[in-house]
């Protein structure tokens, strides 16, 4: 795969590097030190920025994406394409922080039992907004440069550190709650800031202006498209904030249960997305190039690969939850073990169906994709005002893993329809059994005294038999590939 896979190694690498500052962030650092209730503080405060970020983008991260090959030339600064990807979002953001700012009551009134531990932190959510709206502006153009690397390390390591860092002073009582709260949101800022002087030592911060990007694609176009993915970009961003935002109005504590749970089957995830941060600007390559069958191998084999790790990663983490909750040592965080499995069917969905979406947002018929994503708001939402009173943070990981699978599926049906393609064949159903019979037999070992043991026993063995039986049938091609490179078989 060339770029794309030494992109996505090189992202997989950092990415797991983080993964594991993120696990001991999220079960030695932050659960021991934050009250259920102050985690879903920030889980809230979080999720309100960035809904506030992503209106105030008005799609542009994708219209970088989609349209960035047309003003690629280094020589003539891009035709001044950063100004403009910078320019209309950051001023439009100045009528949203006022939106917000003014709605503040009605926002207290709706979270009115946690309303004194929000109140005094409302305007670190609108200073949170701006942080990441400019990151997320600035990594989509890093991403369509093909540079990704750094990127991935900001987020994934860099800013773990900084956020473990501003927990273990808060523990030690260097910082109050209002502090830690400060120095989160200084995380989002800091590596904002290094992106931009990431980009400025790549010679690539082409900040002056010129009237030459108005005439490589008309401005309305781009608009057009902005708009169009930012109501597509709705749809994702509910997946991963409207949880909180309505759990939180039922429960901040419920809210800090399931944020562990979330970032704990946030592992399956880390492969998928590195692979879709330098996956998206090289389909966009493809349709620009009409090459519709390198598109599609590219379709098949990265679902095959998604399909293969992700089932090995959705069962390790599933059978060895009761030892990650262990570490935790609050017997109140555990409440949202079945929640975790549950994210983690959702995910193993996501990432088994492939690129199916970005497929469909970098085609011609890319409006076609809000169809599916104005269901999916209207789906999760509906499902999370019904279950959550019902059932509190169980009800929203239903929520979650049912809208994940469906507009999954809803969208390489679609682009089966299109196009004529479909990522699945026989080896997808013979990896996914293999994964399951596996884990039934990890499953089936007796629980050892130390957790521990019990941790590699399954662990082992879940290995040693996925392992073996990819490599002695081939059914992931790459896979065997990377093995004999490592020495491994034939």
């Amino acid at each position: 795969m060339g770029i794309v896979q030494r992109q996505g190694l090189r992202n997989t690498f950092i990415s797991y590097v983080g993964l594991g500052i993120g696990f001991v962030n999220t079960t030695l650092v932050l659960p021991r030190l934050l009250a259920p209730a102050q985690l879903g503080l920030t889980s809230v405060l979080v999720s309100l920025a960035t809904m506030g970020a992503l209106v105030s983008a008005l799609g542009f991260t994708n219209t970088t994406l989609r349209y960035f090959p047309y003003f690629r030339n280094r020589e003539n600064g891009h035709s001044g394409f950063l100004p403009l990807l910078l320019g209309l979002p950051l001023a439009l953001f100045g009528v949203v922080a006022l939106v917000l700012w003014l709605g503040r009551p009605l926002v207290l009134r709706w979270y009115a039992h946690d309303a004194a531990l929000l109140g005094p932190h409302y305007g670190v959510m609108l200073g949170l907004a701006l942080c990441i709206l400019l990151y997320n502006l600035l990594e989509a153009y890093t991403k369509s440069l093909f540079h990704t690397s750094f990127s991935s390390f900001l987020t994934d390591v860099l800013q773990r550190l900084l956020i473990v860092g501003a927990a273990v002073l808060y523990g030690s009582g260097y910082l109050s709650f209002d502090g830690f709260v400060l120095a989160y949101m200084g995380s989002y800022a800091a590596i904002a800031a290094l992106l931009l002087g990431y980009l400025a030592v790549i010679g690539e911060l082409h900040l002056r202006p010129t009237r030459a990007v108005l005439r490589v694609r008309p401005v309305g176009e781009l608009l057009r498209f902005g708009s169009f993915a930012l109501l597509g970009n709705i749809s994702g961003t509910l997946l991963v904030t409207i949880d909180s935002l309505m759990l939180g109005s039922h429960s901040f504590a419920d809210a800090g249960i399931y944020t562990i749970a979330l970032n704990i089957s946030t592992a399956l995830a880390v492969p998928f997305r590195a692979l879709l941060k330098t996956a998206y600007p090289l389909i966009a390559e493809y349709w620009k190039e009409g090459a519709s069958e390198k598109l599609l191998d590219f379709y098949r084999r990265t679902t095959r690969l998604n399909t293969a790790l992700g089932a090995y990663l959705a069962l390790g983490i599933g059978l060895n939850l009761p030892f990650i909750y262990s570490l935790i040592h609050r017997p109140e965080y555990a409440a949202g073990t079945v929640a975790v499995l549950l994210l983690l069917a959702g995910r193993l969905t996501d990432g088994i169906t492939g690129i199916n979406g970005i497929i469909v947002v970098t085609s011609p018929r890319y409006r076609y994709d809000l169809l599916f994503n104005l269901a999916l708001s209207v789906l999760i939402i509906g499902l999370n005002a019904l279950l959550i009173p019902r059932l509190g943070l169980l009800g929203a990981a239903i929520s979650n893993a049912a809208a994940l699978a469906g507009i999954n599926l809803a969208r390489t049906w679609f682009v089966w329809r299109s196009f004529g393609w479909q990522p699945f064949d026989r080896r997808i159903f013979y990896i996914l059994g293999l994964a399951g019979g596996a884990a039934l037999v990890a499953w089936l070992l007796p629980t050892l005294p130390n957790s521990w043991l019990t941790l590699l026993l399954r662990g082992g063995v879940l290995t040693v038999l996925y392992g073996a039986g990819l490599l002695l049938s081939g059914w992931v091609p790459e896979v065997s590939a990377l093995a004999r490179r490592l020495g491994i078989g034939r």
